[in-house]
């Protein structure tokens, strides 16, 4: 499962900068509202060192990381669920997404236009958030007539019906549908409405070069992820020429790892997501989960086949791969585990699946 996030933010707070460094898309990035046209999409892989250990031992022919793709849209303004600006057409193209990040500028170049004309965090998340909340109102709005009509026909339309009317009722008192204490059942009822302010929020808090390692308030409940869009862009630009010299300047800055490093983490901890491996001589590769997922879930990630067909799972941790030298060490020394139905994976796994076709 890939994990999807949809960019949105404010025109002029360095969203398409950052988006472009992140992607290496060589996206539009310009001083004025709607540089970004069309929505750019950007697969990414996610950094993780443990690939490297184990191909180190395993030698594969090929390494595959997991990936995460960015969808970038352009910049919003207020009224833009009403038409304004480029409109909530844009809107639409992050409904599909798991979650969005909002860039929200915190750097103070005044050769930059802020279009609400003065540097307010703050102000820019509510703008953003009340042109989410009018989307979702239009959307639900729309959506209830429909459902009043399967209600008429069935038991599952009329609590389709209840949910959509609750939802309605805490968006227009302001709240994000998130935030309504849902339960599972009522969520799965509304699934289909793609509504974006079901979806988990993070914050990038697009800061001045210094700023980067900042201890920065609170955002809306939550605390921003720190970065710097022309850091990460001079970052991108020296990685391309020179690798090493791109590591030396993170370490100039302090830096242990690139923003976009931090921003995968934290959407992977918002999400409750991790990674587990599958590693031999023809590659070796990360594949993302949910926290909690048991070993057939985990298989049918690969391929369908394999979690319906699951018999076992030969698993062993990263830790114990790596020291005893990958699964022919493991396997000698009884640390390579034979796992059921019912095993929960844990983070870093390294598992080998056996099923029936």
């Amino acid at each position: 499962m890939a994990l999807s996030i949809g960019i949105v933010g404010l025109p002029n707070v360095g969203k398409s900068t950052l988006f472009t460094a992140m992607t290496n898309k060589g996206g539009l990035a310009a001083n004025y509202p709607f540089a970004t046209i069309e929505p750019n999409v950007g697969i990414v892989p996610v950094p993780d060192e443990r690939l490297d250990a184990l191909a180190e031992i395993d030698h594969p022919a090929k390494i595959v990381p997991a990936t995460v793709e960015f969808v970038d849209i352009a910049g919003l303004v207020a009224g833009a669920s009403q038409g304004e600006g480029l409109g909530n057409q844009f809107l639409a193209n992050i409904r599909e997404t798991d979650a969005i990040a909002e860039v929200v500028r915190f750097f103070g170049d005044p050769d930059v236009t802020h279009v609400a004309g003065k540097v307010d965090p703050q102000s820019d998340v509510d703008t953003i958030k009340t042109e989410l909340i009018l989307a979702d109102i239009a959307t639900v709005e729309k959506a209830i007539p429909r459902l009043e009509k399967e209600a008429k026909r069935d038991k599952a339309g009329v609590a389709k019906l209840e949910v959509a009317k609750k939802v309605l009722e805490g968006l227009n008192e302001g709240h994000r549908a998130r935030t309504l204490g849902l339960t599972d059942d009522e969520v799965a009822a509304i699934y289909e409405l793609h509504l974006l302010t079901m979806k988990p929020m993070l914050y990038i808090a697009n800061v001045d070069e210094g700023a980067v390692d900042a201890e920065l308030p609170e955002i809306d409940g939550c605390v921003p992820v720190p970065i710097s869009a022309k850091v990460e862009a001079d970052i991108a630009e020296l990685a391309e020429m020179d690798p090493e010299e791109a590591k030396e300047y993170m370490e100039a800055l302090g830096l242990a790892e690139s923003g976009l490093a931090r921003l995968i983490r934290e959407a992977y901890a918002l999400l409750g997501l991790q990674s587990y491996f599958t590693s031999g001589e023809t590659e070796t590769r990360a594949w993302t989960i949910p926290i909690g997922a048991k070993a057939p879930q985990a298989a049918g990630v690969i391929h369908t086949d394999f979690e319906r067909g699951f018999i076992k799972a030969e698993t062993a941790s990263f830790e114990d791969y790596v020291a005893l030298g990958g699964e022919k060490g493991c396997r000698d020394a009884g640390k390579l585990r034979q796992e059921g139905k019912d095993y929960v994976v844990q983070d870093g796994d390294v598992m080998h699946f056996k099923f029936n076709v």
